[in-house]
């Protein structure tokens, strides 16, 4: 089956209901996106398909064969991931920074979509969890990027 991950076609060599984070991981080499729990509640395998998160983890590949993948590897290719991942430095977001791609694909998607949220789009979007506990980084980097 053919995906385009980060703007390029990949032949890939997978069943239709591998999970689409072990084929970008396994086959595909891409290891900015991480496994945390298997169930699509963490976010820390947060990718974008088409503009959109999606929790890879859980994803058949064969759902999103025809959908343009993004993952952290080219985020910054990206005018607004680029500002996001800016603002993630300022703000000295990461620690350990196993969540961080997830949480920086939200972010990205959530002001792709709405270029200025309110606090509450904020919250209700950004739910990924995050074992450090960044969660007012994470907070003070997004009003900072809607503030424009």
């Amino acid at each position: 089956m053919e995906l385009t991950i980060n703007g390029t076609k990949r032949q890939v060599d997978a069943a239709a209901d591998t999970p689409l984070l072990w084929v970008i991981r396994e086959e595909l080499g891409l290891t900015g996106t991480k496994y945390g729990c298997g169930a699509a509640q963490c976010g820390a395998c947060t990718v974008l398909a088409d503009g959109h998160p999606i929790r890879s983890c859980v994803m058949p590949v064969s759902a999103v064969a025809n959908q343009a993948i993004t993952t952290i590897e080219s985020i910054e290719e990206d005018p607004v991931g680029k500002r996001v991942v800016e603002a993630w430095i300022e703000h000295q977001v990461p620690q350990c920074g196993y969540c961080q791609s997830g949480q920086v694909l939200t972010a990205t998607a959530l002001l792709k979509q709405n270029a200025k949220p309110s606090e509450a789009e904020i919250a209700a979007a950004m739910i990924n969890l995050c074992r450090c506990g960044t969660y007012n980084a994470i907070a003070d980097a997004m009003q900072q990027l809607a503030k424009g």
